[in-house]
């Protein structure tokens, strides 16, 4: 065909336009899918067992629902993080996580396009007229769906002029060298960071006859090593354990692909075994008809053949990457407290994100306890430099709180669901009143430490005996607040508030000693008398802050169940 008989305008036009609708609807589909289910996947995932193949299912089951290889390599390093999984045991599962990004292009080859504007109209019906959440969130992945077959149907329309193109033809016919094949698909896919669309684009490419089944092997290949873009740059600045889950994923990814490089061949006679054929037909045609499932096809194999290789590997994989990825020193971040769980990538997926920060609340309430354990003994017969030193733990409480704070702000901005927004503001609640408990320690019963000091008051035994066993109550209660909220239990939130009795009847007895007291012939018995009393008076308000902690899960279940 002369170039003169092309309408570039209008085929540029088409394919543009296509592509933004193929990303979009792509976007609009994983969003939903997220949504609907990201709670779900969370608890599965939470479920694993140490057995590594059932790990792979996992990854790849979580993977082709939430359609996020990402996301899954996010779930398992805050999981490594909270010590419910080793790095060896998550290997497994970043394995299975490809072969469930190969679900998308599955989809995607069963060209269904006479079916796209149906799925549109579908969907937007349920988005817009129907109230429930879980049917809202269904019709955003069936109207998504449907604009990645509308994309494509685009797309081939306007490519189709240049099947008869000769400088085209020639530009494809370079690409049956694989290593440039590899190298375009892996440089596309690091751009847009999205495997799937790189692989949905050759199957549109296919279904014109462009391309045969060992070129879209090679860009397989290429997207394969492509997406390990997306974990490397998801895992710049954050903590040791999300650096080498990324690092797992590029060394599986090249691996596998070095390994099948000089059998594409093979493997593409193996696919052909598998997929079904079109005999009738000849030439550009048949290949139109046939290579596009064979290319999925190939992408799904791939990934299967290559876990199934490495799977046995996980424990010298994971070996290899603590060598490569070596702890830091513990003086080089031992003053620093940073947060552990509040990772960007899962803002997109609001009910994992606010499911990171209970762990991270429990991860402020860990530096809380410390300094509640600490204060008692300080104020009954501690030093200045001891009382000091509690006192500067309260700037790890009061910076992860600003986190908390600033992350639970940023989830705010996405579209959340009415039980996302109550979770919310039900998780502010209880990170201020953690924060409140951090501040009464610092501000009011360092203070009372100091006071003793400067007063020389000495407390006597059975005095201390009181407020001792007073302080194991008020802790036991602040425990079982922080539980609370980093599970949602909310049969330990009812064990909180189910212990105002027993806190008022220690506080009680506690008062009743302090006036037995008062008459005592000891020295200073006044100035003592006023400590301990105030020490009573802020036990009490520390747990006061802890049952609204708790209260704030009862609240919030109660709610759910209504």
């Amino acid at each position: 065909m002369d170039e003169s008989m092309i309408d570039w305008w209008t085929m540029s036009v088409g394919l543009f336009g296509g592509l933004a609708l193929f990303l979009y609807g792509m976007e609009q589909m994983a969003t939903a899918l997220k949504a609907a289910a990201g709670e779900r996947m969370k608890d599965i995932l939470a479920r694993l067992t140490t057995n590594r193949f059932m790990g792979a299912l996992t990854g790849a089951f979580v993977t082709a629902v939430i359609n996020s290889s990402s996301i899954t390599t996010v779930l398992v390093v805050g999981f490594i993080s909270a010590g419910l999984l080793s790095l060896s045991q998550s290997v497994g599962i970043i394995m299975g996580a490809n072969i469930g990004s190969t679900v998308t292009a599955q989809l995607i080859a069963f060209q269904l396009d006479n079916m796209a504007l149906l799925m549109i109209g579908f969907g937007f019906m349920l988005l817009v007229a129907v109230k429930r959440e879980a049917a809202r969130h269904y019709g955003g992945m069936i109207m998504g769906l449907g604009l990645v077959f509308l994309g494509m149907t685009l797309m081939s329309e306007a490519m189709a002029p240049l099947r008869d193109y000769a400088p085209f033809l020639d530009f494809m016919a370079t690409l049956r060298n694989p290593v440039l094949a590899i190298l375009i698909a892996a440089l596309f896919t690091g751009l847009i960071q999205s495997s799937a669309a790189t692989m949905g684009i050759a199957i549109v490419m296919a279904s014109q006859g462009f391309m045969d089944l060992e070129t879209g092997i090679a860009l397989a290949f290429g997207a394969n090593i492509g997406t390990c873009v997306t974990a490397m740059l998801a895992s710049i600045g954050k903590p040791r354990e999300a650096v080498r889950a990324a690092l797992v994923h590029v060394i599986f990814n090249i691996a596998g692909v070095l390994v099948w490089f000089g059998f594409i061949g093979h493997l593409a006679e193996w696919v052909q075994l598998i997929s079904p054929t079109r005999p009738d037909l000849t030439g550009q045609a048949r290949l139109a008809a046939e290579v596009p499932r064979q290319i999925a096809n190939a992408h799904t194999l791939f990934n299967i053949a290559n876990t199934l290789l490495f799977i046995g590997l996980t424990s010298q994989l994971a070996r290899l990457v603590q060598w490569l990825v070596p702890d830091k020193p513990a003086s080089e971040d031992a003053f620093i407290v940073r947060p552990r769980y509040l990772d960007e990538e899962l803002l997109t997926t609001p009910s994992l994100a606010l499911d990171r920060v209970r762990l991270e609340i429990l991860h402020m309430g860990d530096s809380v306890r410390e300094m509640m354990q600490s204060i008692m003994p300080a104020i009954l017969g501690g030093n200045r430099q001891t009382l000091r030193e509690i006192e500067l733990m309260d700037n790890d409480v009061d910076s992860l709180h600003a986190e908390i704070v600033s992350y639970l702000g940023k989830i705010s901005r996405q579209s959340l669901t009415e039980h996302q927004t109550r979770e919310l503001m039900s998780l502010l609640a209880a990170a201020n009143d953690l924060e409140n408990i951090g501040d009464l320690i610092e501000t009011n019963l360092v203070v009372l430490g100091r006071e003793r000091i400067d007063q020389g008051v000495s407390v006597s035994e059975p005095t201390r005996e009181v407020l001792l066993n007073f302080h194991r109550a008020v802790s036991r209660a602040l425990g079982a607040a922080l539980q609370a909220v980093a599970q949602n239990n909310e049969i330990a939130a009812r064990t909180v508030t189910a212990m105002k009795s027993e806190i008022s009847a220690i506080a009680d007895s506690a008062a009743a000693h302090e006036a037995r007291r008062l008459v005592a012939e000891e020295p200073k018995r006044i100035p003592a008398y006023t400590l301990e009393i105030d020490i009573i008076e802020k036990l009490q308000r520390i747990y006061y802050f802890a049952k609204r902690m708790a209260k704030t899960v009862e609240t919030d279940t109660a709610t759910d169940n209504v």
